[in-house]
């Protein structure tokens, strides 16, 4: 039988669960003792941030330094919702808020904002610190179930328990990294209540290619450093994107890729296949390459040839007698195309629990408009991953985490005032 828990609250305020102890649920706690209102954080997790503390680990990048016009643009389809959070919370004010925590930043060459020590646990620590000192209440392994007559479900150690709230703020991350808590159990519990809620999918992923077994065993784990990728679009044309990325046994994956894998992955949705397009020679114009491949080379062969004058060799030489017919890299005009336009057929998208980051979630028209709050579920609010929008890396997902959990929280704000509470 489920027992109630008894906490004490500040006689007057309103008490608010958040549910996802994630940047996007501290968020919204923030904003919420900020105002004086009592918060408890439940995650189901033994401590909180587990997903933020794994992706600083190769260097925190918190947000990006490029102009705000082409910093919105980056959340494609749903750019214009999300604008309406970086409104009050962009990537200026990220770095702002992580000033005042102590923590400096500086920009890389990249664009990309980095704490100075390029490490998550400082900033996750000061953070934490500063909203216990607020007030906030942490809840850990309380694994949310759903609703009770009114009353949240949570599952603790210490058995199922029964939760008052005024207001909940549910910030469950979407279906990537299972291990770290966001495994996507809340979606039927909402779409059993009527929320309108999109299949989650994987975001910033590999994808598969149907490799020949030598040139998997001989490149797998080969990076590309110095490529272009793009997508063809409807008009016919290739918007070229440098970077890198790595060959797997299996496929593709890395930051140039994911860059591109809404897209990849869309195609893949439509069409039953996706073409990666690859530039091998980013810094040589196709006249360029059409001369070296064309020239004269004597008695030396093609692969030497082309190492010598272009550089192309190891995995990228691979890759050209991978995706070329014999015929194709035996004409040497043919060869100059490809190697300026290499085609990579991809046919799925890689599981979503591999995936940084998922797409879909709670649809936007399921919430009131302007505002972060439930259609269906007056007085629950939603944050960060599990809303339907999708990012690239470089920044842009944790500071609209970020910005989704301010809005909540102020959203929350708003509802409670509103009843006079």
């Amino acid at each position: 039988m489920t027992q109630p828990v008894v906490s004490p609250v500040v006689p007057g305020s309103p008490r608010v669960a958040v549910i996802g102890g994630g940047p996007a649920g501290l968020m919204a706690a923030e904003v919420l003792a900020a105002a004086g209102v009592q918060v408890d954080v439940y995650d189901a997790m033994a401590s909180v941030g587990r997903k933020f503390l794994l992706a600083g680990k190769g260097g925190m990048n918190i947000t990006h330094s490029e102009p705000y016009p082409d910093f919105v643009r980056r959340y494609g389809a749903r750019h214009a919702q999300v604008a309406d959070w970086l409104g009050d919370f962009d990537a200026d004010a990220v770095r702002g808020w992580i000033h005042e925590l102590g923590i400096e930043t500086f920009v890389g060459t990249s664009g990309r904002v980095f704490p100075l020590e390029m490490k998550a646990a400082p900033l996750l620590r000061a953070w934490l610190h500063r909203l216990k000192e607020s007030g906030v209440r942490f809840h850990m392994r309380h694994r949310w179930l759903g609703w009770q007559d009114g009353q949240l479900r949570v599952a603790t150690p210490d058995g199922e328990h029964l939760i008052d709230a005024d207001a909940t703020i549910l910030a469950l991350g979407g279906a990537s990294w299972a291990r770290l808590g966001s495994d996507g159990a809340w979606v039927p519990l909402l779409a059993e209540r009527g929320v309108d809620v999109a299949p989650l999918i994987p975001a910033n992923c590999g994808f598969d290619v149907r490799w020949s077994p030598h040139f998997s065993e001989r490149f797998a784990g080969a990076p590309l450093l110095t490529v272009a990728a793009g997508v063809r679009g409807a008009d016919g044309a290739i918007a070229w994107r440098k970077g890198q990325f790595v060959v797997t046994q299996g496929g593709v994956e890395g930051s140039l890729v994911y860059a591109l894998s809404a897209r990849l992955r869309n195609a893949i949705v439509r069409d039953g296949a996706a073409t990666l397009w690859l530039d091998l020679a980013p810094d040589h114009d196709a006249g360029r390459v059409f001369d070296e491949v064309t020239r004269g080379r004597g008695s030396r062969s093609m692969a030497s040839h082309l190492q010598s004058r272009l550089g192309i060799k190891g995995v990228k030489a691979g890759l050209l007698h991978e995706c070329l017919s014999k015929a194709d890299y035996a004409d040497p005009a043919r060869l100059a195309s490809a190697i300026k336009a290499l085609p990579v057929t991809l046919v799925r998208p890689r599981p979503i629990d591999e995936a940084i980051s998922s797409a879909g979630g709670v649809r936007f028209e399921a919430l009131a408009e302007r505002s972060a709050m439930l259609r269906a579920l007056p007085g629950v609010f939603v944050a960060g991953e599990m809303v339907d929008w999708e990012a690239p890396t470089g920044g842009y997902l944790l500071t609209a985490c970020f910005a989704s959990g301010r809005a909540a929280g102020r959203a929350a704000l708003a509802w409670l005032a509103s009843r006079g509470q």
